[in-house]
């Protein structure tokens, strides 16, 4: 007789109001030590903590009865994220922290309605083209009446808001890119997303946002390699874009000045080394508990707004603790191996680009704000995604991370309370 087979004990999902309650508790304690960190109590930047913890719960309470969906874990880790930054911010700036706390709420209205639209593949091939003319008419804009500040020409001011279009321009890089190279994978829809690329490119090092330019070159390759999966032709884009580099350190003498003090900031530690060097002090300082809230240095070297934007990890780092940035760091690589996951049993080719692309943009801007103010790469001020403070990256963000959502083929799947076969 057979013998009776084994029964192999299937994996519990995570219970998500248990997990959210514990998320909600943390935020709480870190938000009371934040409004207690200046001078007198910070009643706004506690309120700005309060309304997001509400809008988490609500979140997940009506996607979860409602839509009866259950993934929610790359929703956790953004606001686990949004949560930390929110609270660095308002232990420095209060104000700041209220600002930041309603394009928090935007950014997961706009996550939510986006989700839904990539949800329908016939809409985005056919979203395609519109979304690209206006990402061009976007950097065309700033290129004609964008305003300087902090060296890059990468400002707009709109009824008195000022915007970044190089933000919202990273969002329609992906779509375009996964839409273009959807369908049957032709000669000329390469080559038109290969024109759509450079002219990003070369809008971006007009305007002197080297940074951001260097994150599309980096999100082109991931696109290009996710089409082709030939090395070579990763390896020639590489080789161009070093041609064009060096061209422009020669004929733009303002880009060799600006990273000569790449490897060198301790030659120059009151020059223009002071940034760097005070950042490895501030995280050197911290170990790996932190000052705690409100107790750091960084704070007082540096204006409030490099601090909460630029600076923010190593802000963290010194009164957090070095073991809390790690876990900051685990966070964006969590997102990472989410979309790499979701990418193998994705419904079709643009979800699988669309999902890898994003995660790629979001862990090299990490790293790039991470290893610049570490002096591991040459400084770029680029912000931390999700963390720093900035209303056209926030927004950003949470556009980026719509894109893995929508990847995750649980978040379609369920229909009326039954998971559809």
């Amino acid at each position: 007789m057979a013998s009776k087979a084994k029964r192999v004990p299937s994996i519990k999902p995570i219970n998500n109001f248990a997990m959210l309650t514990v998320l909600s508790v943390f935020q709480l304690i870190t938000g009371l030590q934040a409004a207690m960190a200046g001078d007198g109590f910070s009643a706004k930047t506690l309120l700005s903590i309060a309304i997001l913890i509400g809008a988490e719960w609500i979140y997940v309470t009506l996607l979860y009865s409602i839509m009866h969906r259950r993934n929610f874990e790359l929703e956790f880790i953004a606001f686990f994220l949004s949560g930390v930054g929110l609270t660095a911010i308002g232990s420095v700036d209060p104000s700041a922290c209220f600002k930041q706390m309603i394009i928090v709420l935007c950014g997961i209205v706009g996550f939510t309605i986006f989700v839904f639209i990539l949800g329908d593949v016939d809409l985005c091939m056919k979203l395609r083209m519109p979304v690209a003319i206006g990402a061009l008419v976007l950097l065309l804009l700033n290129i004609v009446i964008g305003t300087v500040k902090y060296g890059a020409q990468n400002w707009i001011e709109v009824g008195g808001f000022t915007i970044q279009p190089s933000e919202f321009v990273k969002v329609a890089f992906i779509f375009v890119g996964a839409a273009t190279l959807e369908k049957i994978q032709t000669s000329k829809n390469i080559i038109k997303f290969i024109v759509f690329s450079v002219a990003c490119v070369g809008a971006l090092i007009l305007i002197r946002d080297f940074g951001t330019a260097l994150i599309f070159f980096i999100t082109f390759l991931i696109i290009a390699f996710m089409n082709s999966g030939d090395i070579k032709t990763a390896g020639l884009a590489v080789a161009a874009a070093g041609l064009g580099g060096a061209i422009v350190i020669k004929y733009k003498p303002y880009v060799t000045a600006r990273f000569s003090v790449y490897r060198h900031i301790w030659e120059d530690i009151y020059g223009k080394g002071y940034q760097q060097t005070h950042i490895l002090t501030g995280i050197a300082s911290g170990g790996l508990l932190g000052l705690g809230i409100g107790a750091g240095n960084i704070r007082k070297y540096f204006d409030s707004y490099l601090v909460i934007t630029d600076d923010i990890f190593g802000f963290i780092c010194e009164e957090w603790g070095y073991l809390f940035g790690i876990i900051l760091v685990l966070s964006f690589v969590a997102i990472a191996i989410s979309a790499l996951v979701n990418s193998i049993a994705a419904r079709s080719t643009f979800y699988s680009i669309a999902a890898v692309a994003a995660a790629g943009m979001l862990l090299f801007q990490t790293a790039l704000n991470i290893f610049g103010i570490t002096d591991v790469l040459p400084l770029t001020g680029v912000t931390l995604p999700f963390v720093s403070q900035g209303g056209s990256s926030m927004l950003s963000c949470w556009a980026v991370l719509a894109f893995i959502k929508a990847s995750d083929v649980r978040t379609y799947n369920y229909m009326g309370g039954v998971r559809k076969k």
